[in-house]
């Protein structure tokens, strides 16, 4: 039997979940340097600390902490606890809110 050299080492590619900090960085659009020098005022502001063992930060709750800055929070309303709009307020049906706005246009 004959071997492929140029096959591929991995089977299966898999999407990395923890990622080391250089690709912190990039993902902050930043130099390795440039993420070293602000990562504590970034800390500060609740950016996720990498794993202690491993030195890797986790991508999703870096992708989170991004998204529900206070400058984008509102562009992301089912990441918040509640997880509303005002355009979503509990306790008013769709029908409810089709009238009011109707009755809103209607009254300028």
């Amino acid at each position: 039997m004959k071997w492929r050299t140029n096959s591929p080492s991995v089977r299966y590619p898999v999407s990395p979940a923890d990622i080391p900090p250089q690709k912190v960085a990039r993902r902050l659009h930043l130099t390795p340097a440039g993420f070293d020098e602000l990562k504590l005022r970034l800390f500060a502001r609740g950016f996720p600390r990498p794993d202690r063992d491993t030195g890797n930060y986790d991508l999703e709750a870096v992708d989170r902490w991004r998204k529900l800055r206070p400058e984008n929070r509102h562009l992301f309303p089912e990441l918040t606890a509640g997880g509303t709009t005002a355009d979503s307020a509990p306790g008013r049906s769709m029908g409810e809110r089709f009238r009011e706005a109707k009755e809103r246009k209607r009254h300028g």
